[in-house]
């Protein structure tokens, strides 16, 4: 593990604009929710790029389930932090949310008739692709992390679990379970070598990331109520939200909406109209935030409303998944910890599996074309070997043809 900070500032710099480059398009075309996002930086950043292994890409993204905040942001910025440290988490986090904060700020200032304008056979050709590419990233993970019958087991009861009992703390209960039974089934593999993910983050410096979450965490409502301002309650409103929230961005939106609505800093229907234009949008749902900024009825609003909202929603994530990855690197080098993370892997892949059907599948295959469509977008990422991004525009236009021949 290195030290704080980064000997090479210009190598850092040049991967850093590598970083950006990368998640900029993977912001312009990432579309079908947090689950999806695992699916493209998995094909993106394992398969294509090889920066990490399988192994590593599931721990990452269990820790990442654990933690509150949004987790394939979080992903993201830790991916890109083991790039090429801050500065890279930093590029990871403009490239990949930028696209959508930038759309839905202009939605915001008066582009209204936006939302209707899309085709709905567009955004229905878009879920489609979401579809394809969370099959292809359960079907590669499930190949490399599920073998044998005991872990294609821990996989099928996850699964069958999420599915019968939704919600964040079945979830994070049938991992703790998973590594549980993980510790005691599974021999810890000696030689087996252990795959830094080269955060340049010590254990030092990541206990004082994770103080100054918590410190934040308190101390901005005492200063709202010494110095009563609307950019500090909005800042301690949307800070808080994103420190707390677990299970991603649809699970924020009834906080936000409590928060944002009854005090009327934004109207009910102007809520809900952004609500319907966060979900057509590529990038991460937490994005909503820049649009509520924007909207404010008072000011702070518009650009600086929408940009102030967007930082205080994803600062504690920053915080969180600099400070607690050195002491996560540390933990998964251990053997039985190695043991605890193959059961936790298993029920990884389970918990994308039951993803799969419910929400993806379920909000996106309606008619036997639409399967169809799925279909050939699976074995276009699959077999044909064909970016995600062109995937996803071809079955937008896919989409399209549908509905007009459906009419």
């Amino acid at each position: 593990m290195s030290s704080f900070g980064s000997p090479n500032q210009s190598a850092e710099a040049a991967s850093a604009g590598q970083v950006f480059l990368i998640f900029l398009r993977l912001g312009l075309t990432s579309f079908g929710g947090p689950v999806a996002h695992l699916g493209y930086f998995r094909e993106e950043f394992v398969s294509r790029r090889r920066w990490l292994s399988d192994h590593s890409y599931t721990d990452l993204v269990a820790l990442c389930q654990f933690l509150p905040g949004p987790a394939s942001s979080q992903v993201g910025l830790a991916l890109g932090l083991s790039r090429a440290g801050y500065t890279g988490a930093l590029a990871a986090w403009l490239g990949f949310t930028l696209p959508s904060a930038i759309v839905l700020i202009l939605f915001a200032l008066g582009i209204s008739a936006w939302g209707e304008a899309v085709p709905n056979g567009i955004l229905q050709g878009l879920k489609i692709a979401a579809v394809a590419v969370v099959a292809q990233a359960v079907w590669g993970m499930a190949r490399s992390l599920c073998i044998g019958i005991p872990r294609v087991t821990i996989m099928a009861i996850v699964s069958c679990i999420v599915l019968a009992w939704p919600g964040v703390s079945s979830q994070v209960g049938v991992i703790i379970a998973a590594g549980f039974i993980g510790l005691f089934l599974f021999k810890p593999n000696e030689d087996l070598v252990h795959e830094s993910l080269d955060i340049s983050v010590n254990r030092r410096t990541g206990a004082l990331f994770l103080a100054s979450c918590v410190v934040l965490l308190l101390v901005l409502p005492l200063l709202v109520h010494i110095w009563p301002s609307q950019a500090l309650s909005m800042f301690d409103v949307f800070y808080r939200a994103g420190s707390l929230v677990f299970g991603g961005g649809h699970v924020i939106l009834p906080l936000l909406q409590t928060e944002v609505v009854p005090n009327g800093w934004v109207a009910n229907e102007t809520f809900l109209a952004g609500y319907g234009a966060a979900q057509a949008v590529p990038g991460p749902l937490f994005t909503f935030a820049a649009f509520l900024g924007a909207s404010m009825t008072l000011p702070p609003n518009g650009w600086l409303g929408g940009l102030l909202c967007l930082a205080a929603i994803f600062v504690p994530s920053f915080l969180i998944v600099a400070g607690a990855l050195p002491f996560w690197e540390q933990l998964r080098s251990n053997r039985r910890m190695r043991a605890a993370l193959s059961g936790i892997n298993a029920a990884v892949v389970g918990l994308l599996l039951a993803a799969l059907y419910d929400p993806v599948w379920t909000s996106a295959i309606h008619r036997p074309t639409d399967f169809g469509l799925a279909l050939m977008a699976f074995v276009a990422l699959m077999f044909w070997r064909l970016p995600p991004w062109l995937v996803v525009l071809a079955c937008g236009l896919g989409g399209w043809l549908l509905s007009v021949s459906w009419v």
